[in-house]
């Protein structure tokens, strides 16, 4: 293998990463580690890592003996600092390297992230089963449903006054329980995406502008793009979905009297979503879609993602289920944090691939 597969291997690396020569000194740190420490690799290398990397543990020990066994430590669950970013909890691996004797490779893996992702897997898994379900409810339940409203309107027809105030409830009500099944089946039933290359900022306009228009008429929306965003490879109708559910979800949060939406895109190159075969790509374009509200239940938070869950009343849960859906089938990843007059959702996507942008 040439050196230049080896120099792409490293950049390609989706955790923060050190190399560090036998006296402690930083000798190179990859792109992730520089998004880490928020600075560049020139300001680092020759620096003293222990000035630069803060830890809630022995790592200096650790380190000591990595080079004498010439082997590898793992030290699960602690802080790691920079000095000049709060500390984040990660799963530190230290190894030695064979050709550079002295030399140890640190690897440094957010726990944040790896969480996540894997909350994510497990709301997969539980959609797929409730809505299986539903389907075959939504199914069962909707012939019965329609003789019911039959039934009910026949009855009116010989009814005056009240009575035909409560066969209209009847009909009403009825065709509100059709409406939400049928968005389960529609759930259900959402088609493979037909991807292609897109630009990510075309669909955000589309979107932003109908939600202007419409649901959102009295929020203030706000743009924050990275104009030298490449294509993204996705189904722009089922895209342009998503972008409108979020949008719908930030403008019902806010206040009566209004408030901000602000769209944020950027390029972050060191997050990387596992694949059902077991292989990993990069998700490097993010959107951000951040509302000023109260924010979402503390209870709800770990499962927003989940069919039939909401923080609304009257809330059919599945708006959000479906976005995730749809994220998913993209090959992407999506994420929520929330506090009291800050949510953001943010949604990873995939590059897309060169023979689809020529």
């Amino acid at each position: 293998m040439t050196a230049a597969f080896f120099d792409t291997l490293w950049t390609s690396l989706p955790v923060p990463a050190l190399v560090i020569d036998q006296g402690n000194l930083i000798a190179e740190v990859n792109p992730a580690g520089e998004l880490f420490f928020n600075t560049s690799a020139k300001h680092l290398r020759g620096a003293p890592v222990w000035d630069k990397l803060h830890v809630d543990a022995p790592l200096e020990d650790a380190v000591t003996r990595v080079r004498r066994s010439d082997s590898a430590l793992f030290v699960n669950t602690v802080d790691v600092g920079s000095g000049d970013r709060p500390p984040v909890q990660c799963n530190v691996q230290l190894s030695s390297m064979v050709d550079r004797p002295g030399y140890i490779l640190i690897l440094m893996e957010p726990r944040e992230i790896a969480d996540k992702m894997g909350r994510a897997m497990q709301t997969k898994t539980a959609a797929k089963s409730a809505i299986g379900m539903a389907e075959m409810l939504a199914h069962e339940i909707k012939n019965p449903l329609a003789g019911i409203t039959g039934a009910a309107q026949l009855l009116s027809m010989n009814l005056s006054g009240d009575d035909i105030e409560l066969t209209d409830l009847i009909v009403e009500e009825t065709r509100r329980v059709v409406k939400l099944l049928e968005q389960v089946e529609q759930f259900g039933n959402l088609r493979p995406p037909l991807r292609k290359s897109v630009n990510i900022h075309d669909i955000l306009d589309r979107a932003q502008k109908s939600a202007a228009v419409g649901f959102a008429a009295h929020m203030r929306i706000v743009e924050d793009y990275d104009p030298s965003l490449p294509p993204t490879f996705a189904d722009g109708d089922q895209l342009l979905q998503v972008f409108l559910n979020l949008l719908k979800n930030a403008a019902e949060a806010a206040e009566p009297s209004g408030g901000t939406i602000r769209i944020r895109t950027f390029y972050e190159m060191s997050l990387r979503v596992k694949r059902p075969d077991g292989s990993r790509s990069a998700v490097p374009l993010q959107v951000e879609i951040i509302d000023d509200g109260p924010g979402l239940p503390a209870d709800l938070a770990g499962e927003v993602f989940e069919p039939f869950v909401s923080g609304r009343e009257n809330g059919t849960g599945l708006g959000l289920a479906l976005v995730s859906k749809i994220i998913s089938e993209h090959d992407g990843w999506i994420a929520m944090d929330s506090v009291p007059g800050r949510t953001v959702f943010r949604i990873s996507l995939p590059v897309a691939p060169k023979d689809e942008t020529e």
